[in-house]
């Protein structure tokens, strides 16, 4: 029997108004736990509305696994020739390269479906949108543990950065990151570019780090990072760098999945309690908790403002630490 065939007959999916053929669907992805390709297809259709909502028109980078999570991972940023005509993309430049890529911007569901049967389990997308990508429209807070931090002091940061956002009247919606950490995602306007963003990020970071020093760091090189602390990952909001969706699965034996929590439940929660196998109840429960995400968007003057105050160039390196 050939490999192929070992792995199922293909499945065709009705998807909205598409069509998408699903190939060698019992190809165990996740061999610690069972769950194979069918199986992934079968989450991200449970969590449909959520994941659209958190990819929709932005520029995504596909994390595929062939051979499931326990080979080698494909970072994958142009979409493939033969791609389906509906298949919605933006042309994206990279300097560092001087070459442009066509990128997936998710529209429906069916494109996230497509994306799964090319083996992509993870999807990271940009925080700005097709319409014009050199304009974020989204501020992301990462709540990065170094290698002995603990999740209470996960906990207690995420608290304080709650506590500065309320000071700055503005909402942030959490989520797990998949691993050990927290992010927080802010809608703002896209009136500013990457460097501006940033410069903003770093500037909330330091006033967070002011008052929590015993739990944050914001040092640049990670050898200068107290090992136990938080680091408040201003970087991600560099162009370019991209962080695992709302409701994406991650790329890991556990199968689990970075999901929106409500910030009182963030006392109670243990981040691996979130799986492909476990998510789709919650969601069922209680809907996309990330779904007034663009309800609200605000304006960064006052976080410039503090970058102002705290020294901070805008044209500083953005190099990753």
């Amino acid at each position: 029997m050939s490999r192929d065939a070992s792995a199922g007959e293909p499945v065709v999916l009705t998807v909205g108004d598409r069509s998408v053929r699903i190939s060698s669907p019992d190809r165990v992805y996740f061999p610690e736990r069972g769950e194979t390709k069918l199986d992934l297809v079968e989450y991200y259709l449970s969590v449909g509305e959520g994941i659209v909502r958190a990819l929709r028109e932005r520029p995504c980078m596909l994390h595929r696994f062939p051979k499931g999570v326990a080979d080698k991972k494909v970072h994958q940023k142009r979409v493939p020739a033969g791609a389906p005509d509906w298949l919605q993309t933006t042309e994206i430049y990279f300097p560092r390269y001087g070459r442009t890529a066509d990128e997936l911007c998710v529209t429906e569901l069916a494109a996230v479906i497509w994306a799964v049967q090319m083996s992509t389990v993870e999807f990271h997308p940009w925080n700005s949108r097709r319409a014009d990508p050199e304009s974020p429209d989204e501020w992301r807070i990462d709540l990065d543990p170094m290698p002995d931090c603990t999740f209470p002091r996960i906990r207690r940061v995420a608290g304080v950065v709650h506590e500065v956002l309320d000071d700055l009247g503005m909402r942030g919606f959490p989520k797990t990151s998949g691993g050990r950490g927290l992010h927080i995602y802010v809608r703002i306007e896209p009136d500013w570019g990457f460097h501006d963003v940033r410069r903003a990020a770093l500037a909330f970071a330091r006033e967070v780090e002011r008052r929590a020093p015993q739990d944050v760091t914001t040092a640049w090189w990670r050898k200068d990072r107290d090992p136990g602390a938080v680091f408040v990952d201003y970087n991600q909001n560099t162009r370019d760098h991209t962080m695992a969706a709302a409701y994406s699965v991650r790329g890991n034996p556990r199968a689990t999945v970075s999901t929106p929590v409500s910030w009182p439940e963030i006392a109670d929660i243990v981040p691996d309690d979130f799986t492909i196998a476990t998510v789709p109840t919650r969601f069922a429960a209680l809907g996309d908790l990330h779904a007034e995400i663009d309800d609200v968007s605000h304006r960064i003057d006052e976080l410039l403002d503090w970058a102002e105050r705290d020294g901070i160039a805008a044209d500083e390196d953005t190099a990753s630490g």
